[in-house]
């Protein structure tokens, strides 16, 4: 059995606050706590005008390139493309990177030590739009690579490995 953990999001209770905003990117912050950037969220609260809406939305998994699909969607007369509703950091795009590094963010569920009973983002909604759950389900618990070693594959990708070393052993010294 694996461990499934789930934020689910009601959109009409989204009142746009972005309080989810803040406290996951003060969470994110080195050192913890110190600053507030949501550049640095791991959650974004978008506004749909038309439907006069706020969608709450969790970045999800990092993809190396750009989708091949340019499906459109048509909602209440207005036309969407298949970026809108996507969670992935690619390079097609800015959303869900470090401002500063250019890096993927994830939401990692504010896994910390000790554990947090559940994200700050559900702690901090007033309005019940996010909510947490965990559930056990058949199969095997996978190993996912954290933020760094995603990092790190990406700056070696882009630059090589030896430079990335330098550049490490370098920085590691001052």
């Amino acid at each position: 059995m694996k461990k499934v953990k789930v934020i689910k999001i009601d959109v009409d209770k989204c009142n746009g606050c972005r309080a989810c905003e803040s406290v996951c990117s003060a969470f994110h912050a080195t050192p913890k706590y110190s600053s507030t950037n949501p550049e640095r969220s791991r959650i974004r609260v978008l506004f749909d005008p038309l439907r006069d809406i706020y969608v709450p939305v969790l970045a999800g998994e990092y993809t190396e390139a750009e989708c091949n699909g340019r499906d459109t969607y048509t909602i209440d007369g207005k036309v969407y493309d298949e970026c809108s509703f996507c969670r992935a950091s690619c390079p097609s795009r800015n959303l869900f990177k470090d401002p500063d590094s250019g890096l993927p963010l994830k939401c990692d569920m504010c896994e910390a030590e000790p554990p947090l009973p559940e994200p700050l983002c559900v702690q901090w909604c007033l309005s019940d739009a996010l909510t947490y759950e965990e559930r056990e389900e058949e199969g095997e618990e996978e190993e996912k690579p954290n933020e760094m070693e995603i990092g790190l594959e990406i700056l070696v990708k882009k630059y090589g490995a030896e430079k990335v070393m330098d550049t490490l052993a370098r920085v590691s010294k001052g």
